[in-house]
């Protein structure tokens, strides 16, 4: 998530629309079981006392018929997995904007973070596919545009669209977050711990310095560490590693503290994430919880993260710096996709640890 974009990267217009527009509750109990404690003690000495031999027969009604305690119901079974492609957006908006660009509207912002999320039928892995924000694509309804600016032209569902477009998969479920909601998300966490292997000190906002080794992340540090670029002598692309970095030991932390394997805990973690992202109508309370307890036996090792290959830097036809595609290796990733053998092309093209 990074910063807003520079005056060239202007968003296009629709095809035949004008083009341009702007950016972003224990007396009670105690009285209660006393009353009982009374009840039992008396009926104790009224049943087991001698009976006295004059007594008349006492004259007793029937007995009262047995009753039969209700059974629990049997609560109904989740249904079983299936794969799904979640697609997580990051937008670059200082103010509550996700409202609008759920709706589809226009609004000022782009898309400062795109991870298309794979998630296979058996939950024994999880794949995110970066897409670099500055990536020239086709934009449906639009003409060819960086990807980011979808979210600005059409919001969420355009977004979506687009990505659709260019992997060739249906995306099951769309989360968006913006700079708030991204800081609000990791406090609610309750921090999150990254490994840095280059120290380096942020050029944005507090110039928070980053230290080599084990860093503690609250959720201004971690706003700051997923947006920086310009730290970096290869920018965005490692901006994109350290989201990727920061998306694994969130996973990390899920798994260590066994987050997602009590159903209990999964609701509380949904209850106080909710909040502060925009999801897809499909992706309703339970759908979410049902989601994240799928996942409760993925090893955070099997978590593969890397970046839609792509064809370098390049400029557009009106002057802007881009990054193009690979039209190869893209069709390589949607075919892996599509076949369910995504798993292979990671390990083919050695793919683990990202790239």
């Amino acid at each position: 998530m990074g910063t807003s974009p520079d005056p060239e990267e202007a968003a296009p217009g629709p095809a035949t629309a004008p083009g341009g527009m702007h950016r972003r509750r224990a007396v009670v109990r105690a009285v209660i079981a006393g009353l009982v404690v009374l009840a039992v003690a008396a009926a104790a000495f009224l049943l087991n006392r001698p009976r006295a031999q004059t007594a008349a027969p006492v004259e007793t009604s029937a007995p009262a018929p047995a009753v039969t305690p209700k059974p629990t119901p049997t609560p109904t079974p989740d249904p079983p997995p299936v794969a799904l492609n979640i697609l997580l957006i990051g937008s670059d908006s200082r103010v509550n904007a996700r409202a609008a660009a759920a709706t589809g509207k226009a609004s000022d912002q782009r898309a400062d973070a795109l991870v298309f999320i794979h998630l296979p039928a058996d939950r024994r892995s999880a794949y995110g596919i970066s897409i670099m924000r500055d990536l020239w694509v086709d934009i449906p309804g639009y003409r060819s545009a960086k990807i980011n600016a979808a979210l600005e032209l059409g919001g969420v569902p355009l977004m979506t669209r687009t990505v659709e477009a260019l992997l060739g998969q249906r995306i099951n479920h769309t989360v968006m977050l913006d700079f708030q909601g991204f800081a609000a998300m990791t406090d609610a966490l309750g921090g999150v711990n990254v490994t840095i292997k280059e120290p380096f000190t942020g050029t944005i906002d507090n110039f928070i310095h980053f230290p080599r080794g084990v860093n503690r992340l609250n959720g201004e540090k971690a706003l700051a560490f997923v947006r920086e670029r310009h730290a970096f002598v290869d920018g965005d692309f490692q901006r994109v590693r350290n989201q990727q970095t920061f998306l694994k030991a969130v996973m990390a932390k899920m798994a260590a503290e066994g987050g997602l394997k009590n159903r209990d805990t999964v609701k509380k973690l949904v209850a106080k994430v909710l909040p502060h992202v925009t999801v897809n109508p499909g992706l309703t309370v339970l759908t979410l919880e049902r989601l994240a307890y799928s996942l409760r036996n993925t090893a955070p090792g099997n978590g593969v993260f890397f970046t839609l290959p792509t064809g370098g830097f390049g400029t557009s036809f009106d002057g802007q710096s881009i990054i193009q595609q690979d039209p190869a290796a893209t069709a390589a990733v949607s075919a892996a996709l599509a076949s369910g053998t995504l798993g292979k092309y990671v390990a083919a093209n050695k793919l683990q640890n990202g790239n």
